[in-house]
């Protein structure tokens, strides 16, 4: 991922994504590259426009729902299981106190 990340780094600033820019970048970093990685990924990105990538990849994400809509119905969940923990301690105490 930290390949992705460096050849982003090297297209925004306006810089040729190349094998020894991406290394540069990831080496500088603290990570270790590796080699066969970066070749795959410099080919891939061979004859991409990654300005018109990442547009058309923005726009997938901004059409995706939301994970705060699953994330609001969990957190409803959650008092109702503690609910009937707490009856059914209720209940055991009941047994037993």
């Amino acid at each position: 991922m930290e390949n992705v990340y460096a050849a982003l780094l090297l297209h925004k600033l306006g810089k040729e994504v190349t094998e020894n820019g991406i290394k540069s970048v990831v080496v500088a970093a603290g990570a270790q590259a590796d080699e066969g990685k970066i070749k795959s990924l410099v080919a891939s990105l061979k004859g991409v426009n990654i300005d018109q990538e990442l547009a058309s990849a923005s726009l997938a994400v901004a059409a995706a729902p939301s994970a705060g809509a699953g994330h609001e119905a969990k957190k409803e969940e959650a008092p109702k299981k503690e609910e009937k923990a707490a009856a059914a301690a209720e209940g055991l105490s009941a047994l037993f106190g």
